[in-house]
């Protein structure tokens, strides 16, 4: 398969059809990019593990960190690998051609949370170039509020600047 491009189908599939998220490399320190990667994603009712050997006994997002992927005792759908490349290519590229062979779906170099967020139109809200023209904005997000991607946002619009826009939409001045 060509890991350069996916088509949107594709990626929507999986992130339809994926219910647990296994984050290698997860970490509790919130200006990371994987802290806000976990909690995005735990907040759109994904069933996320955190895995970091060095944070065992601490928790994400009330989740307890595990120290490798065989301490999960559960079916995990998909693995998450936030790592550096230089640490992590060489495994990478053999385990996905390992599950390709198995006839497991792969992705390489995207961001479950950043494909969630574009193929949600969530990204939008953020104010970011999703390259699609549209003269109709997106709705802000709200509590409970039904995504694209078949799930609920537990968490949606409760940043200080989706209020403010919120109460724009109230009070025209």
């Amino acid at each position: 398969m060509n890991h350069d491009t996916y088509d949107d189908n594709y990626i929507r599939g999986i992130l339809n059809g994926v219910k647990t998220i296994a984050m290698v490399g997860a970490s509790p320190v919130n200006v990371r990019p994987s802290y806000f990667a976990f909690k995005y994603l735990a907040q759109r009712g994904y069933d996320m593990i955190p895995v970091n050997p060095g944070q065992v006994g601490k928790s994400l997002v009330g989740k307890p960190f595990v120290a490798s992927l065989r301490d999960i005792g559960r079916p995990i759908d998909m693995v998450d690998i936030f790592r550096n490349s230089s640490v992590a290519l060489s495994l990478v590229e053999e385990a996905a051609a390992k599950a390709e062979a198995a006839g497991l779906k792969v992705v390489m170099n995207r961001c479950p949370k950043i494909e969630y967020g574009r193929l949600s139109s969530e990204i939008s809200w953020m104010g970011v170039n999703s390259r699609t023209l549209s003269s109709k904005r997106a709705p802000i997000p709200t509590q409970g509020m039904r995504l694209s991607l078949n799930r609920v946002s537990f968490g949606g619009g409760d940043t200080s600047a989706a209020d403010r826009a919120a109460q724009g939409k109230k009070d025209p001045t």
